[in-house]
């Protein structure tokens, strides 16, 4: 991750919206809510996390289509609060993860048995 900020207006447009990278977006949070991340704590911060994930629920089961998406981003931006007060980059662990197919088989559509993970 740069230190550098970035501008929601950088890179070309999707639907009228920025395209965001998953590292610019950790970016944006970072540059937006570092100061307060830190302050909260990895501990608070994965409270509001959580309550987030409720919101998430509730809107999946009841909520519209835009309601849904607007709780998604919001989960998204609190894992990303978490990652960046713990110094993950969040590209890099996704890749490591998940860059050479399913952790699981290994392969890029996972052939796992359905009892388990993943």
């Amino acid at each position: 991750m740069t230190d550098e900020p970035i501008s929601p207006s950088d890179g070309p447009r999707r639907g009228g919206h920025p395209t965001i990278t998953l590292a610019g977006f950790q970016q944006l949070i970072r540059d937006m809510y570092l100061r307060k991340d830190v302050a909260r704590g990895i501990e608070g911060t994965f409270m509001w996390l959580m309550e987030e994930i409720g919101e998430l629920a509730s809107a999946l089961r009841n909520g519209t289509p835009e309601e849904q998406s607007a709780e998604f981003a919001d989960v998204l931006a609190w894992l990303t609060t978490i990652a960046n007060v713990a110094g993950i980059d969040l590209t890099e662990a996704v890749a490591t993860k998940y860059g050479a197919g399913c952790p699981g088989c290994g392969e890029y559509v996972c052939t796992c048995p359905d009892a388990g993970k993943p």
